[in-house]
């Protein structure tokens, strides 16, 4: 069997995100909903981190864990090369 690829859009948001995670700069705060943090503030696009997320550019957050490092996917990387 093989595995189709689908092409994720990337917005110009998130792309500014996910360069944002590449540099280290943004965490998830834990919970039921997790929170994305660049620089320590709230990202004022609430749904970014889903997208991202959903999309598998970014890894899910542990909600159990208060505050986390966000760490971009290799399909993330790929993202922001192409």
């Amino acid at each position: 069997m093989s595995v189709m690829s689908v092409p994720v859009m990337v917005s110009g948001r998130d792309r500014a995100v996910l360069r944002a995670v590449s540099a280290g700069r943004c965490e998830f705060r834990g919970g039921c909903q997790p929170v994305l943090l660049v620089d320590g503030l709230a990202c004022a696009d609430f749904s970014a981190a889903h997208r991202l997320v959903d999309a598998g550019l970014i890894a899910a957050p542990d909600p159990a864990v208060p505050l986390a490092p966000v760490a971009i996917t290799p399909a993330g990387r790929a993202a922001l090369a192409g």
